[in-house]
């Protein structure tokens, strides 16, 4: 169809400019009258209206925009059919640029944005999957970068004109449109059994895809070159993928195992599902990205998809990707995210032991009131090796007698009388001799001064506090 701009179509878009032209339709852009917002509209040539098939798979992309409802999908508005009979479809407008053209006019990308770009349209092919869409032309052109209102990028999946309806009771099935030897897709991001049969691919076709994106997202080339459609299909049935290293060097490794676990040419052997890639690459991305693995496994996992075939297995992950995991099957509802909330809490029970050591370690210490407090103490600690033998009980309590005699003499003749009784008192052997009898004991005037040197006289000691007088009670 001719498309003049200033035309309004269906009564209430102002066609501007043509955005896009492919061999079966034509992409403008338009403005909603009434609304004043920005749209795109998309039609049918005029050559295709002919092709039954064409016309089918047109509505089929409008139906299968409309059914995702991530944010990373363009939003389909309205759909009709012109006077012509030409179906167009009304999308959302995006300003920015394609996935391909930015790798054309900037070279590979740093490495943590290309897997986060990756796992912004995994979140948009998990909800494909989740309803039984398998996309099967999955490439940098369809994959467009905008910006939002933050200035944070985000990544929008585009055309899925050729995808496949694997639920058996969905609408519009894929098995009467495909013929089994038709050959659908973007042959440089067709994976093996596609390129053996469209009709007959699962969602690791689309798994496949990605792989090859992020090949070519971090290295700037696909995986197989070859110079004829025929060399093509023979490099990707049976040579192995080129390491992404050996292109550029400085791919990490981890980024590595997860686009060559994508290209496992037998699909057993790739990752099973969107969730599993989305795990693996999360490590490689900026910490943000984590949020996107999680959304894709509680996508999957609501969507009730069966455990056996779909549950994560970190056996079948890289090593460098295993660390992270699923955790739990049908594809774990919890991700784990190496252990960093355990972390946190062992963390926080650490600084509360820490804390009440610390408050213990810095509380004022009590003095004992005398040294019979420390006699239960002192007395259970082993004696030093060089210790001098214990004396017998009998001469030790002589001794103790001893000593207890000569002590309020001391104290009688260096002191006044006063204060004679407080030193006795509180002299550490008057403190823990036994109570004896007053009339048996020597008094101070018996005993000559000079028969105790005044060197040996004891200090005076600390008035004991009379409510912690140790031989109070013992009668």
């Amino acid at each position: 169809m001719q498309v003049r701009q200033g035309e309004v179509i269906a009564g209430k878009y102002v066609i501007e400019r043509v955005l896009g032209e492919g061999g079966m339709g034509i992409v403008v852009q338009a403005t909603h009258m009434h609304l004043d917002e920005r749209v795109a509209i998309k039609f049918l040539l005029p050559q295709a209206l002919g092709n039954e098939e064409a016309v089918a798979r047109f509505a089929r992309e409008a139906r299968a925009a409309v059914k995702i409802k991530s944010e990373h999908v363009a939003r389909v508005s309205d759909v009709g059919t012109l006077e012509t009979g030409a179906p167009y479809m009304v999308m959302e407008y995006l300003h920015g640029q394609d996935l391909a053209e930015l790798v054309r006019t900037q070279g590979p990308l740093p490495t943590q944005d290309a897997a986060d770009y990756l796992l912004q349209a995994c979140e948009a092919i998990a909800e494909a999957h989740a309803l039984g869409i398998v996309h099967r032309d999955l490439k940098p052109a369809n994959l467009f970068l905008i910006r939002r209102a933050d200035g944070s990028p985000c990544v929008k999946v585009l055309d899925f004109g050729i995808s496949k309806m694997t639920s058996p009771g969905s609408s519009g099935s894929d098995l009467g449109m495909t013929r089994t030897h038709a050959i659908m897709g973007s042959p440089l991001y067709m994976s093996p059994e596609q390129m053996a049969s469209t009709r007959d691919v699962d969602a690791r076709a689309d798994i496949w895809a990605l792989g090859a994106i992020l090949y070519e997202l971090v290295t700037g080339r696909v995986p197989f070159q070859a110079d004829t459609m025929p060399q093509l299909c023979g490099m990707i049935l049976q040579e192995p993928v080129p390491p992404p290293r050996s292109v550029r060097a400085d791919v990490p490794d981890a980024l590595q195992d997860v686009i060559l676990h994508c290209l496992e040419k037998d699909r057993t052997k790739r990752f099973q599902n969107v969730a599993e890639l989305a795990v693996a690459l999360a490590p490689s991305a900026p910490r943000s990205s984590l949020r996107s693995a999680e959304r894709i496994a509680r996508v999957l996992s609501a969507a009730g998809l069966p455990s056996s075939s779909m549950a994560p297995s970190t056996a079948s992950l890289p090593p460098a990707a295993a660390i992270s995991h699923v955790t739990q099957t049908g594809f774990g509802k919890t991700l784990s995210r190496s252990g960093g909330r355990a972390l946190w809490l062992v963390a926080g029970v650490g600084l509360v032991v820490l804390g009440a050591g610390l408050a213990l370690w810095l509380r004022p210490r009590s003095q004992p009131a005398s040294a019979s407090a420390l006699v239960p103490v002192t007395s259970a600690l082993p004696a030093p090796a060089d210790a001098v033998p214990a004396a017998p009980p009998e001469r030790a309590a002589a001794a103790e007698l001893a000593s207890a005699a000569a002590a309020p003499s001391a104290s009688a003749a260096s002191t006044p009388s006063s204060t004679a009784p407080a030193a006795v008192a509180t002299s550490p052997r008057a403190a823990t001799a036994p109570r004896r009898n007053p009339a048996r004991q020597p008094s101070a005037a018996a005993t000559p001064a000079a028969a105790t040197p005044a060197a040996a006289t004891p200090p005076a000691a600390k008035p004991a506090d009379p409510a912690l007088d140790p031989l109070h009670g013992r009668h």
